[in-house]
C-alpha cells in the first residue's frame, strides 16, 4: 500500500493581520505623500519606477530619525494610489440628511429649544396682549348692552318719575327711555348711553330749586337794551341772579340768543316787554333799589321757573 500525498485542498497559511504600528506607518506614508504633491506627481505621473519613490521616501523618514521598512513604504505607495485612505463624503441623500442631524443633534436641539421658547413667548404675548383684551372687550361691550345700560336707563327713568311734578316731565322722560331702549335693539351703547346722560339731566334740572332775583342794588346794572339781527329790533333785558334759598349763587346753563352758545351762569339778562323793563325801572327810580326783586321761582319737579311777571323768550349771558 502506498503513502496518499498530503490532501491538496489543504488550507494555505493564513498571513496574520497587519498590526496597528504598521496600518499607522502606512498611513502616515500617504499622508506625507498628500502633503508633498509635488514629489507624489513628479514620480507618479512620470515613468520612473516606483522602487525610486520608495527610496527616496525612506531617505525622507531616515532624515527626520524614523525608520520605515521598504514593505510599508510600499504599502503607503499602494495605498495612495488606491485612494485607500482618502475619506469620500457620501452623496446628498435623505439618510445623510438624518445622519448629520443624529450627530449634531445636541447643537440643533438647542435651537430647537430656543425657538419654540421664542414660539411660546410669542404665542403667549399675542394670547395675553392682543387676544385676551380683545375678549374682555367684547364681553364688557355684551354686559353693558345687555345688562348694565338697561338697568340704569331704568333705574334712571324710574328716578325721573319719582321726581316729575308735571306731565311734560313725565312725557319727555318717557321718550327718552323709548330712545335709549331703542339703541339698546339696534346695539349702539354710544346712543344709549347719550340717552342716560339726558335722562339724568333731567333728573338734575326736576331736583334743582332756586329763585331768579332781579339785580336791584345802587350799584348795580338792573337793565339795558340791544339791537341786534336776533331779536328783529330793539330788545329789553332784565338782570337776574340765580339763588338757592340761602342765597348762594346756582349756576344754569343758559344759551345767549346772541352768539348761539350755552354757558354755565348764575347772572344773565332776560328779555321782557317794555312794559315790564319800565316797571323795574320805575321802581329802582324811587329809592335808587328795587322793591320787588322776585322774578321767578324754580320748584322741585318742575323743568322751568314760574315767572311772576311778563317775559319773553331770549337770554343775554354778556353785556
Amino acid at each position: 500500500m502506498s503513502v496518499s500525498e498530503p490532501a491538496a485542498t489543504a488550507d494555505a497559511p493564513v498571513a496574520p493581520p497587519a498590526k496597528l504600528d504598521d496600518v499607522m506607518l502606512a498611513m502616515d506614508v500617504v499622508d506625507t505623500l498628500r502633503h508633498r504633491g509635488r514629489l507624489v506627481e513628479r514620480e507618479l505621473n512620470e515613468d520612473v519606477r516606483e522602487d525610486q519613490l520608495i527610496e527616496r521616501l525612506r531617505a525622507l523618514y531616515k532624515s527626520q530619525g524614523i525608520e520605515v521598512p521598504d514593505s510599508i513604504i510600499a504599502e503607503g505607495v499602494k495605498a495612495l494610489k488606491e485612494s485607500r485612505f482618502v475619506y469620500t463624503p457620501p452623496k446628498p441623500s435623505f439618510s445623510r440628511t438624518l445622519a448629520t442631524w443624529w450627530v449634531k443633534r445636541k447643537t440643533y436641539g438647542k435651537w430647537m429649544v430656543g425657538a419654540l421658547a421664542a414660539i411660546g413667548i410669542a404665542v403667549g404675548g399675542y394670547q395675553f396682549g392682543v387676544v385676551r383684551p380683545q375678549q374682555q372687550a367684547v364681553e364688557a361691550a355684551r354686559v353693558e348692552l345687555t345688562e348694565t345700560l338697561p338697568r340704569q336707563i331704568t333705574a334712571a327713568h324710574q328716578a325721573v318719575a319719582a321726581e316729575a311734578q308735571i306731565p311734560a316731565a313725565r312725557q319727555q322722560a318717557d321718550t327718552i327711555l323709548a330712545q335709549g331702549r331703542a339703541s339698546l335693539v339696534r346695539g349702539n351703547a354710544a346712543d344709549a348711553r347719550s340717552a342716560l346722560a339726558q335722562m339724568d339731566r333731567l333728573a338734575t334740572v326736576l331736583r334743582q330749586e332756586y329763585v331768579l332775583r332781579i339785580a336791584g342794588r345802587p350799584e348795580d346794572q338792573t337793565g339795558f337794551f340791544r339791537e341786534h339781527p336776533s331779536f328783529q329790533g330793539r330788545a329789553y333785558f332784565v338782570v337776574v341772579n340765580a339763588v338757592d334759598s340761602q342765597g348762594n349763587p346756582v349756576r344754569l346753563p343758559v344759551r345767549n340768543d346772541e352768539t348761539n352758545q350755552t354757558e354755565i351762569v348764575s347772572r344773565f339778562g332776560v328779555r321782557v316787554p317794555i312794559e315790564t323793563f319800565d316797571a323795574v325801572r320805575n321802581d329802582k327810580v324811587k329809592n335808587g333799589i328795587v322793591q320787588n326783586t322776585r322774578m321767578a321761582e324754580k320748584r322741585r319737579g318742575f323743568i322751568e321757573p314760574e315767572f311772576r311777571m311778563p317775559v319773553l323768550e331770549g337770554r343775554i349771558t354778556r353785556w
